[in-house]
């Protein structure tokens, strides 16, 4: 379905969204993340106890099994990371955590959240393998697998590759697309700015899938976007195109591979809300902001054309000469905290109208059904 009236989510103001608690850690801590992901034994996501949502944006919290779905492939010998850690403990009785996991789940002021892409990366696996979504858990969680904290035993490990992040994500939507229920669901898919987006800043009142990866491009993630087509989102938001112009990627490519993304995902998910995103600004001299502001002008006609809707982000980050906001970005490309502040308050708003208007959808197809016998002559 097409979404032109999110041109008009500017005009809305919305909040945080309450939802109820991540859900706790289970009790059994596997002792290497090779072992993790090359799990054998582990037995299928249970789906989530489906139950009547009312209104749509308030939800359960999201609980999947403990441990990964027995159809998820290992890693091939091509993949081998390298991976050192120590000994787990012995597990705790399943009524109460271990030590280790709450320390894991507590939040702590000196401690930071992953920094680099590698800390990312196995943070997720772990994440994945004790049966959670990583975007509902603390920022800090699953630290002893990838903190490189004064007196722990920190993992030692290479840099994950495309490909892995590529089957990383592949099988977070796989235990998403098992363990969604009746709750709504998000999708962020994208590159590095989508990638990093803080699970804590993400809206409340639905599921979030992050499908972003550092240093992609349009065409990249149109040749990718299979990995979560088994998923039923509520709402897609793509954002893609700076690594593109990074690249020397003509207007027109992008603009080809954008259409292909919007066509895709509506053949896929012809129930969920496409939303293209438009392109930040830069303070990269080789990016002219001139030439990104004329390719959103054509991004919101492409999704307009395709039955997409087009939420406009460049204008909140953009200063009086059309440069990224210098309090907004980490060097000129990537974002700060406060810039992801102001992409959620634009995601908070888009989910406010796309939720406001499915609601009336349905009240008007109610009301539609429920006079189809008078309007027939049928007592």
């Amino acid at each position: 379905m097409g979404d032109p009236y999110l041109l008009a989510a500017s005009l809305l103001t919305g909040g945080q969204m309450s939802v109820p608690p991540p859900p706790v850690l289970p009790p059994n801590q596997p002792d290497t993340l090779l072992a993790l992901w090359n799990s054998s034994d582990s037995s299928a996501f249970q789906p989530l106890v489906a139950q009547k949502i009312v209104p749509t944006i308030e939800i359960t919290s999201p609980e999947f099994s403990q441990q990964l779905s027995s159809q998820t492939e290992p890693f091939q010998a091509t993949d081998t990371l390298t991976i050192t850690t120590a000994t787990s403990p012995t597990a705790a009785p399943a009524t109460e955590l271990e030590p280790s996991l709450q320390a894991m789940l507590k939040p702590d002021t000196a401690t930071t959240k992953p920094a680099s892409g590698s800390q990312l990366f196995y943070q997720r696996l772990a994440a994945l393998k004790a049966g959670k979504i990583y975007t509902r858990l603390p920022a800090d969680s699953f630290q002893s697998y990838w903190a490189n904290k004064a007196g722990t035993k920190a993992l030692s490990f290479q840099k994950p590759s495309y490909e892995q992040w590529k089957r990383l994500l592949a099988k977070e939507a796989r235990a998403v697309a098992e363990g969604q229920g009746s709750n709504r669901l998000s999708v962020l898919v994208g590159d590095s700015l989508s990638l990093w987006f803080p699970q804590e800043r993400l809206p409340g009142g639905s599921l979030w899938l992050n499908q972003g990866i550092s240093g992609d491009n349009s065409r990249g993630i149109l040749k990718r976007l299979s990995a979560f087509s088994q998923t039923r989102p509520d709402v897609i938001y793509v954002l893609a195109g700076i690594n593109d112009l990074r690249q020397g990627a003509t207007d027109e490519t992008i603009l080809d591979n954008l259409r292909q993304i919007v066509r895709r995902l509506r053949q896929e998910h012809p129930s969920s809300s496409i939303i293209v995103q438009s392109i930040l600004p830069t303070r990269i001299n080789t990016i002219p902001n001139r030439r990104i502001r004329n390719l959103n002008q054509q991004l919101a006609i492409l999704a307009q054309q395709q039955g997409a809707g087009y939420l406009d982000i460049h204008s909140r980050f953009s200063d009086v000469e059309g440069n990224l906001r210098l309090d907004l970005t980490t060097d000129g490309l990537h974002l700060s905290s406060r810039g992801y502040e102001v992409w959620q308050s634009a995601l908070q708003q888009a989910e406010s109208v796309i939720a406001l208007n499915r609601n009336n959808v349905r009240a008007y197809n109610s009301v539609k059904r429920s006079r189809l016998p008078e309007e027939s002559g049928l007592n």
